[in-house]
Formats: structure tokens, C-alpha cells, sequence
């Protein structure tokens, strides 16, 4: 079992690096794929107050009972990742005060923009606890499971009283591009090379991610309500082409038709 293990971990590094040096080699001159996310033309500023960007992913401003405020982008992010980014970020709070960031980053002609999402929270203190493959059933516009990856974490932190706590973090993540969605980030990588090989096209992938911070002893509750967030939400600024997609492609096959396959 562990020599499988092993095997798996070394053919999905080598696919992940192979996968990496085949793009650097063949994304100049392939046309760019059509944008999964909303988009809308709007000022974004660095701590600064100089304008870094004019368009930016279409967050909804209001979400169930949830008031929301534009969130923002570090210089850091600005700084390191490339110039034809697109963001969106908001933070939404609730009536009872449960606050949960929502982040969209969608690339240009650098690939570079995508990240794998361990490395957000891993850059801001947080330990990973587990990772979970999870999906939310989703209505809008058809019904079909959106694939997230949900990661608990842990971080130690100071109540106003001055108590040190140790506050727990949920993450959940997807990726998505104009006709795809999944959670696994070898699996767009993969996508990725095979568009670009048998197409021509560099999909246009943007990453969305929902972040709350909890107590512990409240993590079950963080993630049943950031799954509803979502269900809610994403139809608001996910393009239809990816979800009906998915729809369709999660739809069972006919008994003839699997039958000839």
C-alpha cells in the first residue's frame, strides 16, 4: 500500500512539473479562452491610491442577509502576481456577526495568477488540519454539484481580554474556466496542457475561495454555512457555460449508450 502510495505522490509531481515546463514552452502565441466569472468594469486602487486595474470579477453586494464591503487586494498580491490579473474580493457579515471573505482571482496570459490555494493560508499563519473533497448541490442554473475542497486549519490567536485562543479556519476553494469546473489543482494543470495541445486555447482558469474564521467546536456549522453561501451566491457571478458543463457532464449515460462505451 505505501509503495502505491508512493508511486502516486512521484507520477502526479512529475505530471505537475512536466505540465509546468510544457506551458512555459507553448502558451506564447495560443489565443486566450473566455472568462468563466462575471465581470464588470470597475476602479481598483493599492494602498496608495494609485489605479492598478479597471475591471474586476462582479461579486454580488448582497447575499441572503449578508451586508458586504469591497475587500482589498495587498500590495503583495499586486506586487507579485501578474499585471493582467483580475480580482474580485468582498467580505460579507451577517446579522448575527458571522464574516466570511469571498475572493476571486482569475488569470490573463500568465498562468502564474493560479496558485495552489495551500500556500494563502500556509503565507498568513494558518497550519492545515485536513482536506476534504467536498460539493455543494447547486439549483442555478440547472441543478448540479459544484466540486470545493474544504480546508480546516488552525491559528493562534488573541481575544480582546488578552486570552490566547486557538481560532480554526475554513477554506473552501474551487477553480473554474469558460466550459470547467473542478477542486483538484493537478487536474486543471492537466486540462490546461491538453487545451492548450489539442485546441490552441490557454484557458482563461480563475480561482474562488470562501474563507470564515471560527471558535473551536464550530467548524460543522462554518462549513454548512459557507455551503449555503455558495449555493446562493455563485449563480450571481459564475457564467452559465461552466455550470451547464458540469450539468451535463455529470448527467448519467444512457444503459446503450455506456453500454457502447
Amino acid at each position: 500500500m505505501k509503495k502505491q502510495a508512493v508511486f502516486l505522490f512521484v507520477t502526479v509531481t512529475l505530471l505537475c512539473i512536466a505540465t509546468g515546463s510544457f506551458l512555459r514552452h507553448v502558451q506564447n502565441g495560443h489565443h486566450l479562452g473566455k472568462p468563466g466569472l462575471a465581470l464588470k468594469a470597475h476602479t481598483l486602487k493599492n494602498s496608495k491610491g494609485e489605479v492598478v486595474a479597471n475591471t474586476v470579477v462582479a461579486l454580488p453586494e448582497q447575499v441572503l442577509d449578508f451586508s458586504s464591503e469591497e475587500g482589498s487586494i495587498t500590495d503583495l498580491e499586486l506586487a507579485v502576481l501578474p499585471k493582467d490579473t483580475t480580482f474580485g474580493r468582498r467580505r460579507y457579515t451577517a446579522p448575527d456577526k458571522f464574516v466570511l471573505d469571498l475572493s476571486a482571482i482569475m488569470m490573463g496570459t500568465d498562468r502564474t495568477s493560479i496558485h495552489k490555494p495551500q500556500f494563502c493560508l500556509d503565507g498568513q499563519g494558518w497550519k492545515i488540519q485536513k482536506s476534504e473533497l467536498q460539493s455543494v448541490h447547486m439549483k442555478n442554473p440547472v441543478e448540479y454539484d459544484l466540486p470545493i475542497m474544504t480546508l480546516t486549519s488552525v491559528k493562534r490567536g488573541k481575544l480582546a481580554n488578552g486570552q490566547l485562543v486557538d481560532l480554526r479556519g475554513i477554506y473552501s476553494y474551487w477553480f473554474v474556466c469558460e466550459n470547467r469546473l473542478t477542486a483538484k489543482h493537478e487536474e486543471r494543470m492537466w486540462w490546461m496542457a491538453r487545451d492548450l495541445l489539442l485546441t490552441g486555447t490557454l484557458p482563461r482558469w480563475a480561482y474562488v475561495s470562501c474563507f470564515v474564521a471560527c471558535y473551536p467546536g464550530h467548524e460543522d456549522e462554518a462549513v454548512e454555512r459557507i455551503k449555503n453561501f455558495i449555493a446562493v451566491s455563485v449563480p450571481e457571478f459564475q457564467l452559465p457555460s461552466a455550470s451547464l458543463s458540469r450539468a451535463i457532464s455529470s448527467q448519467p449515460l444512457p444503459k446503450t449508450v455506456a453500454a457502447a462505451r
